[in-house]
């Protein structure tokens, strides 16, 4: 086909995924050995909901020491209140000597003191045990996983991650010059691709700082305002905005061809029939059509079919016309 002029402005296309505003990933506090997960992707969970589980077996049997720790010094501590009321008695009757008396309160001190210490390994003790017990403090969808039961497992690595629920976004992936040329505050209409029918309006929250050092687009966030159900988290969308991004040309999807992130097209020479390719920057494309922002001018002639059986300084000649 030969390439035309498009209008200077008009409407974008893109398309993109619904994704959760917020995703958090749940981890364990300790280390240990995973012996069960609950949950799956796709799962909904709830808060105060069972996730995950460690092997509890060196948690419990660290807990049963302490605890013998603690009632060994809970005996001593008895022991060492007994002999300071009986030094306290006698040597207000003179019967002992003050020395004797400060030595018995001083090792009461240090009884008190003992105990408290152990309770305190008792209390981290106990968390720990608990630790071991994975649970949800958020609601929402499983959306990715980690390590399967029986793998070691360290802490605060990702078992499960979850979308919480709530706010959407739609998330599309923009080149530059449509980035650049947007208006403000501009509202987006977006429509889930496999049923153009349900729809939602959103405006961009978010816009990436950096391209994509691969495709060189910058991933946009529309938060959608009241989504309808059917636009759960995963599903293909499209988004469409007016703009005003200067002169382009459309050509079909089919004469595109996309490798390491880059779309170029198969140019022909009118006067030797031979091709060549050249790079375009894609502004917007739908399933059958692709507006092209630059790479191309009026006049160029482009293969629209058979564009991966080319090869550079290959000579073609135009459907239909005389050999």
């Amino acid at each position: 086909m030969t390439v035309g002029k498009g209008d200077s402005g008009g409407s974008v296309s893109l398309t993109g995924t619904v994704q959760a505003q917020n995703e958090i990933n749940l981890a364990f506090r300790i280390d240990g050995r995973l012996i069960e997960r609950t949950v799956e992707i796709g799962d909904n969970v709830r808060p105060g909901q069972l996730i995950a589980r460690l092997d509890p077996q060196n948690e419990e049997s660290n807990l049963q020491t302490v605890r013998a720790q603690v009632a060994g010094a809970n005996a001593r501590l008895l022991e060492a209140r007994s002999s300071y009321e009986r030094m306290r008695d006698l040597v207000s009757d003179a019967a002992v000597s003050r020395a004797q008396y400060e030595q018995a309160e001083a090792a009461l001190r240090s009884a008190e003191s003992q105990v408290d210490a152990l309770r305190g390994q008792m209390d981290l003790a106990q968390n720990r045990l608990g630790y071991t017990r994975l649970v949800s403090d958020v609601a929402g969808v499983v959306t990715a996983r980690g390590p399967e039961p029986g793998e070691i497992v360290s802490p605060g690595r990702m078992i499960v991650q979850v979308a919480r629920e709530g706010a959407r976004d739609a998330v599309f992936d923009v080149p530059a010059r449509v980035k650049d040329s947007a208006p403000k505050n501009v509202e987006i209409t977006v429509a889930l691709t496999s049923d153009p029918s349900v729809t939602a309006t959103g405006r961009v929250r978010e816009v990436a700082p950096r391209a994509d050092p691969v495709t060189g687009t910058f991933a946009v966030r529309v938060r959608l305002i009241d989504p309808p159900p059917a636009m759960r988290l995963g599903s293909t969308v499209t988004g469409r905005m007016n703009v005003a991004t200067g002169p382009f040309m459309e050509i079909p999807s089919s004469a595109v061809r996309r490798s390491e992130g880059r779309s170029s097209v198969w140019v022909v020479d009118p006067k030797t029939g031979v091709v060549s390719m050249r790079n375009i920057e894609v502004r917007g494309a739908t399933a059958s059509r692709v507006d092209v922002a630059s790479g191309l001018a009026p006049g160029d002639i482009v293969v629209t079919a058979g564009v991966q059986a080319l090869r550079p300084g290959q000579q073609v000649r135009v459907l239909g016309a005389k050999q």
